[in-house]
């Protein structure tokens, strides 16, 4: 399962998300920094920020 939590890239954000594929976390992060931090624009820079701290949640115990 694949993990990004937003305060990694927007300090302060308790917001997180998981999914199979990183390509869901990024459609679902996109749809986050639209809606929670009014980014109408999103560059190309900024799914390469996304995709950078996305991680492998670890198994739990």
């Amino acid at each position: 399962m694949r993990l990004f939590e937003c305060g990694s890239l927007v300090p302060g954000c308790n917001w997180h998300t998981r999914a199979d594929d990183d390509a869901e976390v990024v459609r679902r992060v996109v749809e986050h920094m639209r809606n929670a931090h009014g980014e109408t624009i999103i560059r190309e820079n900024m799914v390469t920020n996304i995709k950078a701290r996305i991680v492998e949640e670890p198994k739990a115990a």
